[in-house]
């Protein structure tokens, strides 16, 4: 019988090590993906007093912004803004706005190949608006592939007991419950047809009940107003961005222009799981970047698309999108027995039935606000939708 010298056995054990420590890694932070060319990719990132861990942080940051491939990242908690500018100076073909005259953390990187930036300036900056806004909102004023958007991130008044108090301005919820109140007047009186996202940390969850909800004017506004991440709050806690709580604090508002384009099957958003980059997963990314991910949303402009959708030959169709609980499917394109398939965003079948081909069917549909996808199938044929239920 053969035997393994002591050197030769150390050898095999280090190799083993050395194999499963790169299995474990698996992919570096230059793996990460997320933004594409077809669509204007927006993110808000709280990076917790940059740079948390010094030049481990920077070199971080500076890889995770190259692989997110954004348009658009609205940061907050910027505490050294000169290594803040020369992370961003050193990646290709992107820009930092920071505001000079008084900097609460706010800043913007984006790509200038990408965007034509027509201004950026704060709103609600003067004193009697400082403890409703400890960091003055960030407004960015910008066009992607012909489309003009305005973008505000924000950095909300944080903790607080969980109960809405009203009339007490040291309250933390009612001082959160302000500033939406506000910020939904500026929208309304400025931006009343424009194509606006509100992103940022804004410290509160959106899907409590009504009494201590203090995004409220906005959640009631739903023929005006939709949180975009709303299935990333009633979700699983793993996608939520503030791991250490847990719970999701990091939110993407839009408005009524972009309902259409973000029920387009090429819009999206999600919790971008970061740490899932780092060789021990959240605490590694914790402790040499943030304790918040960050969220991003892709959006798609139907007017952009018509030839991609030709050319996969999608004969469903569904008005109106988005819609309240009736919608008619048109399913003239299809021939004899039909099956119809709800599915939620997550891909539970929340509805299954068949119906006769070559019709326009009224429909109603009693399921919570969000996202859902409606095919249809008949032989050979088969299409499949975006849909988004309103309220």
């Amino acid at each position: 019988m053969s035997t393994i010298s002591f050197k030769n056995k150390y050898l095999i054990i280090c190799s083993i090590i050395v194999l499963v420590k790169t299995h474990a890694v698996g992919q570096g932070l230059s793996d990460i993906s997320f933004g594409t060319d077809s669509t204007f990719d927006v993110i808000t990132w709280n990076v917790e007093w940059f740079p948390k861990n010094g030049l481990n942080t920077v070199d971080s940051v500076n890889k995770i912004i190259r692989a997110l491939n954004a348009d658009i990242i609205g940061l907050q908690e910027i505490d050294d803004t000169s290594l803040c500018r020369q992370m961003i100076n050193d990646i290709p073909g992107y820009e930092l706005f920071m505001d000079d005259e008084w900097f609460g953390g706010l800043a913007y990187v984006y790509n200038s190949n990408s965007v034509t930036v027509h201004s950026i300036y704060k709103i609600y900056d003067t004193a009697p608006y400082w403890n409703t806004f400890p960091r003055s909102p960030l407004v960015i004023e910008l066009t992607h592939n012909g489309e003009h958007y305005i973008v505000i991130n924000n950095h909300y008044k944080c903790c607080g007991d969980g109960i809405l108090d009203m009339g007490n301005t040291s309250d933390e919820e009612y001082r959160r419950y302000q500033a939406n109140t506000l910020l939904k007047q500026y929208i309304t009186s400025n931006f009343d047809t424009n194509n606006v996202l509100v992103i940022g940390d804004l410290n509160d969850l959106i899907n409590e009940p009504s009494a201590n909800n203090v995004f409220d004017m906005f959640i009631n506004d739903s023929s005006a107003y939709y949180f975009a991440d709303s299935d990333i709050a009633s979700g699983p806690s793993s996608s939520w961005s503030f791991p250490n709580w847990p719970s999701h604090l990091d939110h993407i508002l839009i408005t009524n222009e972009l309902f259409q384009a973000f029920a387009h099957p090429h819009s999206q958003i999600q919790t971008i799981k970061v740490d899932d980059y780092f060789s021990a997963g959240f605490p590694d990314y914790d402790y040499y970047v943030s304790d918040h991910r960050p969220v991003g949303i892709k959006i798609k402009h139907n007017s952009k698309d018509i030839g991609v959708i030709a050319a996969n030959k999608s004969h469903l169709k569904i008005s109106p999108n988005p819609s309240s609980e009736w919608i008619q499917i048109d399913l003239t394109a299809f021939s004899g027995v039909t099956t119809i398939t709800i599915s939620d965003i997550n891909g539970k079948i929340i509805h299954l039935a068949k119906y006769q081909g070559g019709q326009l069917l009224d429909y109603h549909f009693k399921g919570l606000p969000g996202l859902y996808f409606l095919s249809a199938e008949s032989g050979k044929l088969k299409s499949r939708v975006k849909w988004l239920k309103r309220y």
